[in-house]
């Protein structure tokens, strides 16, 4: 039970950490940073390994590059979606 909780917090903290380095907001607030922190890990993961710190099994580096690459194309379709 605890680590299913440090996992949800290290996938925000890490949806956070992309959303700021892209200077970009990710819809849905808390859930959203959780949810791209999450699957920003996977995409990392598979296509940059597992290499690096990790954290509560997150490897940071490459997850943290997959949350911006998620974040980036959200964001991109977004911006599509509203013209």
């Amino acid at each position: 039970m605890f680590s299913f909780i440090w996992y949800l917090i290290i996938g925000g903290i890490l949806g956070w950490l992309a959303g700021l380095i892209l200077g970009k907001d990710i819809p849905g607030g808390v859930i959203g940073n959780i949810i791209a922190g999450i699957i920003g890990a996977w995409i990392g993961g598979t296509l940059l390994g597992q290499w690096g710190p990790t954290l509560s099994d997150f490897y940071i580096i490459p997850a943290l590059i997959g949350s911006i690459i998620l974040i980036f194309f959200v964001s991109f379709i977004m911006r599509l979606m509203n013209k």
